[in-house]
């Protein structure tokens, strides 16, 4: 964590030149920059970032990382392309040699080592010439409240989009639902278990973002990583398996926890041997982890002299099926989350905004958007090109003229309104 109360760029694992070429960006953004470009437009614009539901906000600091590094231009743009195509040429070769050819791989490596500063040299920064303002990971929004305020020239920064978009939506959804989940479960823990059913290398900033939730723990280091912590878990099946499913006896003392994770469609054993009626066995709310069985392995545990020992749940929990053990007083000691974190959609959207010129204006005398008086008592919109952005006056305060809108005061200048919670960074 860095002195600002954000994460420290060394903790992302950012592709800095594939960042800067646009090669992992959609296409149309980074041939937008081309033209700008080659046609020498300086023009400058404003970013305001935001999405449509009640949220928790997250990937705003690995957002402002790939800001940090990617805003900017090549000095020889085609001297770039030959060299950045070599070093994608260099990235591939690498990976089949690792194995086959130790020797191989080394001097590719040493090869890479020299493009890549070659790009280095050939890159100029220009993040320090926008201004850059954000909320922090871990805020509460609302539907369309801004998030990211960017103002520069859009020829450096045209490229980032889809980038910086894709952290927030990603973040912010397994933020958002690990917030929701620990509401749900009032005091007690909740492990974010959702490793095995998403790709490994999203692991870090998911695991971040669970603890911006609100997690207690996570299964892998990696997804501990980020703020300098490990993985935690449970007994998994093919330990309980190995000790004959007398694990309890086996580790004592130094068994924390049981977890049940009986499938959604599946009756426990336990269950179907205490049934009388056949068709007890058959009923859905048997199914799963239930409260029947919390209650049967609670009572086991305590009647074997395993008291100490709590009970994890997971398998099909989600905000739902949480509240239901709650309410009901289930005897449950923690909650591990898998799929349900991934679900559903947070997306970002960034609008630019750009100044206004009136008829047969000429550079610097831009006529920027103002609210009237009878504007400062109820909320104001700014007509953009695909919808209205809405604030509030209690979440507006006055900064220092820039070209966001904004209302006239006795000098005759523009005082923008920004979001009362956004901080510069």
């Amino acid at each position: 964590m860095g002195n600002n109360g954000r994460l420290s760029l060394s903790c992302f694992d950012l592709p800095v030149h594939e960042i800067r070429r646009g090669y992992r960006s959609d296409v149309y953004f980074w041939r937008s920059k081309v033209v700008l470009e080659k046609i020498g437009n300086r023009r400058t614009g404003l970013i305001q970032v935001f999405q449509k539901r009640d949220a928790r906000l997250c990937g705003i600091d690995e957002a402002l990382g790939i800001l940090r590094l990617g805003i900017g231009r090549y000095r020889d743009l085609d001297t770039a392309y030959r060299a950045f195509d070599r070093y994608i040429e260099l990235k591939i070769a690498m990976r089949r040699t690792f194995l086959c050819d130790p020797e191989r791989h080394e001097a590719l490596r040493r090869e890479r080592s020299g493009v890549q500063e070659e790009l280095d040299s050939l890159w100029e920064p220009h993040y320090a010439d926008c201004r850059v303002e954000a909320l922090h990971d871990g805020d509460p929004i609302t539907p369309r409240e801004t998030v990211l305020h960017m103002e520069g020239r859009i020829a450096d920064y045209v490229h980032l989009e889809t980038l910086y978009l894709g952290v927030l939506a990603r973040r912010t959804r397994v933020a958002t639902n690990v917030a929701r989940i620990v509401e749900a479960a009032e005091t007690k823990p909740v492990l974010y278990f959702p490793a095995r059913f998403d790709h490994w290398a999203v692991q870090g900033g998911d695991g971040y973002a669970a603890r911006v939730g609100g997690a207690a723990g996570v299964s892998t280091d990696a997804q501990a990583s980020w703020w300098g912590n490990r993985g935690m878990g449970t007994v998994p099946h093919a330990l309980i398996a190995a000790f004959e499913g007398d694990a309890a006896r086996r580790l004592g003392s130094d068994l924390w926890g049981v977890r049940l994770d009986t499938a959604e469609d599946m009756v426990d054993l336990s269950l179907q041997e205490g049934a009388v009626d056949p068709d007890d066995v058959r009923d859905p709310s048997r199914c799963g982890v239930n409260e029947a069985l919390v209650l049967e392995v609670r009572d086991a545990l305590d009647r074997e002299g395993f008291g100490h020992v709590k009970v994890v749940v997971s398998g099909g929990f989600d905000e739902e099926k949480v509240r239901d053990f709650e309410e009901k007083r289930v005897p449950v000691d923690a909650y591990g989350v898998g799929s349900s974190l991934l679900e559903g959609n947070f997306n970002f959207t960034a609008d630019v905004t750009t100044r206004r010129f009136g008829r047969g204006a000429t550079t610097g005398s831009a006529r920027r958007w103002t609210t009237s008086s009878a504007s400062r008592t109820r909320p104001w919109t700014i007509s953009t090109s695909n919808h209205r952005i809405r604030f509030r006056e209690n979440r507006i305060r006055s900064r220092s003229s820039t070209g966001l809108p904004g209302k006239r005061t006795s000098s005759g200048r523009d005082a923008p309104l920004w979001p009362a919670r956004i901080r510069t960074v």
